[in-house]
C-alpha cells in the first residue's frame, strides 16, 4: 500500500504563559491555526524488516518515527512502514513542523490499520509534544494545559499570513528556559480570562481580541536571536495588521484582514530579496491532512 497525507505548519495567533506545572511544563492558553504551508508524508507498506523513516537534510531523532514506535509499543500490528518526509515547513522554527509530521504520521497509520482506542491515540499525540494533540485534525483549535488538551473552534474572519523564515534556529526548552528568566509567566487567572473572552468572540464570528493577538513567548525568543527584530521591522513596514514570532520562535509572521490574499502576497514579494523563504499562506480547515491512497 502507498499513501500520502500533508502535514500543515502552524502560527500561534495567541499564546499567553501560564505558570510551570508539576511536570515541569509551562500552563497555556493558545489559539492554534493551520496553514496551506505544509510538509508532505509519502507512506509505504513494506513485506518485511523495521519500519523506517527519511527526512533528508534533516539529522537526529524524528518524531515521526517515536510516533510509529509508539503506537507499536500499544500493540498496533500494521505491517513495516517506510515513510518519506519531504520538508517545507522551516525546520526549529516555531511553526511545529515536527509536531504536524508526527500527527500526519497517526493519520497515515490509521489507512494501514485500525489504531488503538482513542484515548490511547490521544495520550500518545500528548507524550510526543504539546503541538501533537491540536494537528490530528488540522483547523483551527484553541489549547489550554500545556498545549494538549485541544478545542476545535470554527475558523474565523477571512485573512492571510506572510511567513518569514530566518536563518537562526531555537530551541524551545531554551525559549522557555529564557521566558522564566524574564519573568513572563501570567497568573492562572488571566489565562482563564483570556481564554473565556477568545472563546466568546470566536462563537460570535468575531475577530479576536487585539489585546489577545500576542504571543508570551516573543519577548524570550527575541532575547535569544538578535536576527528578529529586523525581521519584526520589515513585515511591520509593510502595513501588516498584526506582526509577531511564531510559537517559540525565530519564525515571524504577518497577518492581513482585509484584501488578506493579495496583500499577504505582495509582502511575501517584497520581502525576497531580503529573505528568501518568505512566503503568503492561508489557513486550512480539518480536511486538509487527509489520506489519500496512491496506486
Amino acid at each position: 500500500m502507498r499513501a500520502r497525507a500533508l502535514a500543515p505548519g502552524k502560527v500561534n495567533l495567541c499564546l499567553l504563559l501560564g505558570g510551570i506545572r508539576a511536570d515541569g511544563r509551562h500552563e497555556l492558553m493558545t489559539l492554534f491555526e493551520s496553514l496551506s504551508l505544509a510538509d508532505e508524508l509519502t507512506l509505504q507498506t513494506r513485506a518485511a524488516g523495521r519500519d523506517e523513516v527519511i527526512c533528508a537534510g534533516v539529522q537526529g531523532p524524528n518524531l515521526v518515527a517515536a510516533a510509529i514506535a509508539g503506537l507499536r509499543a500499544h500493540g498496533w500490528d500494521g505491517p513495516p512502514l517506510r515513510i518519506e518526509i519531504r520538508k517545507r515547513i522551516p525546520v526549529a522554527a516555531g511553526m511545529g513542523g515536527g509536531s504536524a509530521d508526527a500527527a500526519c504520521a497517526l493519520r497515515l497509520a490509521a489507512a494501514v490499520a485500525p489504531l488503538p482506542a482513542d484515548v490511547v491515540v490521544s495520550e500518545l499525540a500528548a507524550s510526543l509534544g504539546a503541538d501533537v494533540p491540536s494537528q490530528l485534525e488540522p483547523g483551527l483549535a484553541l489549547g489550554t494545559g500545556a498545549g494538549e488538551v485541544v478545542e476545535p473552534v470554527a475558523p474565523t474572519l477571512p485573512h492571510s499570513l506572510v511567513i518569514v523564515p530566518l536563518a537562526a534556529a531555537l530551541s524551545t526548552p531554551a525559549v522557555y528556559a529564557e521566558a522564566d528568566r524574564l519573568g513572563l509567566g501570567r497568573p492562572a487567572e488571566e489565562l482563564l480570562d483570556g481564554h473565556r473572552r477568545l472563546r466568546a468572540a470566536l462563537d460570535a464570528g468575531a475577530r479576536p481580541p487585539e489585546d489577545l493577538l500576542r504571543n508570551d513567548l516573543e519577548a524570550a525568543a527575541r532575547s535569544l536571536c538578535q536576527e528578529i527584530d529586523p525581521a519584526l521591522a520589515a513585515v511591520a513596514a509593510l502595513d501588516a495588521d498584526h506582526v509577531f514570532v511564531s510559537g517559540s520562535g525565530p519564525t515571524v509572521a504577518g497577518l492581513f484582514w482585509e484584501d488578506a490574499s493579495t496583500r499577504a502576497s505582495e509582502a511575501a514579494e517584497a520581502l525576497a530579496g531580503r529573505y528568501p523563504g518568505a512566503v503568503a499562506t492561508v489557513p486550512v480547515a480539518a480536511g486538509f491532512g487527509a489520506v489519500t491512497t496512491l496506486p
